[in-house]
């Protein structure tokens, strides 16, 4: 059986014939690894299940002085979070798209290197990723400050902006599903440690519209839909299911409760992460790592969940809780490396 195999089971809701797993770090994170692994190819050491194909976020025009430009005009300064960055530059001044042209949504650039990344780990499960898939995106043209405030002075403006999003990542999506992908990846942020960051009827009203879209075409293709939304999210889930998803990320135990709602949902709903990098792998110890990774897997035996941290881990964590976590999951009876 294979990685991917085990996926499939998972989102089936079938029993696993093990907890499969994916785990993310960022650069310091990765760093540590890679030292302490003697590579930098870390998925086939770590065995990770998903396979991320593609490059969505398109070529990143390095400017400088830790400053990179994206494929849609926005200027990161990144000289502090050096995976993602700080918006510098709106390219939204006013509540218009008069004036701006989004990228070709099927260059190249986001699309050259999937049969190499699926040649690389043919046994895993194909995952295309879309990253700032509509709200994270109009607020990186637009501003934070700025969108938030349109949701109520300019609403045409706002259905209009990611409605155009949406078209777009609907294009990009037709295009990955020409290569066998089985899934897309839809990162978006909503919430905040307590609730929505603009409220569930802001939501229901401007977002959930283009999900629908979104997450049809992909369930339509025969294909699952996998999303990321960081926060305190749990009362969209019934909303999210009925839109299509069946693989909820990151799950973070800080803001929900993660068993209660793996046994509500179980049979509707996947998740993937759960395991806290706000406060166990940063400031526990190896026990406490290993303790609440053995509580994840013993949830997960009776299927819909792939074990992961809740988020990237960060460089803050030390290296034996990371290696505590990927060593309780490859000593899993019934995985083979």
């Amino acid at each position: 059986m294979t990685k991917r195999d085990v996926i499939h089971q998972v989102i089936a809701h079938q029993r696993p014939a093990y907890v499969p797993w994916s785990f993310g770090f960022t650069t310091e994170a990765r760093e540590k690894l890679a030292h302490h692994y003697g590579t930098t190819d870390l998925d086939t050491v770590l065995h990770n299940h998903l396979v991320w194909a593609g490059n969505p976020a398109g070529s990143f025009t390095d400017l400088g002085g830790d400053r990179v430009r994206d494929p849609f005009g926005v200027i990161w300064d990144r000289s502090v979070d050096k995976d993602i960055g700080m918006v510098v530059n709106p390219q939204l001044a006013e509540p218009s798209l008069g004036n701006y042209r989004f990228p070709d949504p099927c260059d190249g650039i986001f699309f050259d290197n999937i049969p190499a990344q699926l040649a690389r780990q043919p046994d895993c499960f194909r995952v295309f990723p879309i990253g700032f898939s509509l709200y994270e995106r109009a607020w990186t043209l637009r501003g934070m400050e700025n969108l938030m405030m349109d949701f109520i002075e300019h609403p045409g403006f706002v259905h209009e902006l990611l409605r155009t999003i949406a078209d777009f990542n609907l294009a990009q999506v037709c295009h990955a599903l020409t290569y066998d992908i089985d899934a897309i990846y839809f990162g978006d942020d909503w919430g905040q440690q307590q609730g929505l960051q603009m409220g569930p009827g802001l939501w229901r009203e401007f977002i959930q519209p283009e999900l629908v879209r979104m997450y049809g075409a992909v369930r339509a293709a025969g294909k699952h839909v996998f999303i990321h939304s960081c926060g305190d999210v749990d009362e969209l889930f019934d909303d999210l299911i009925a839109a299509g998803v069946n693989c909820f990320n990151p799950f973070q135990p800080e803001v929900m409760d993660v068993a209660a709602l793996i046994r509500r949902y179980r049979g509707r709903l996947s998740f993937h992460g759960g395991l806290s990098t706000q406060r166990t792998l940063p400031y526990g110890t190896t026990d406490d790592v290993r303790a609440e990774t053995r509580c994840l897997l013993e949830l997960g035996r009776a299927g819909g969940y792939i074990l992961s941290p809740a988020h990237a881990v960060e460089g803050d964590v030390p290296l034996e809780n990371m290696l505590a976590f990927i060593a309780e999951a490859h000593a899993q009876p019934g995985f083979s490396a």
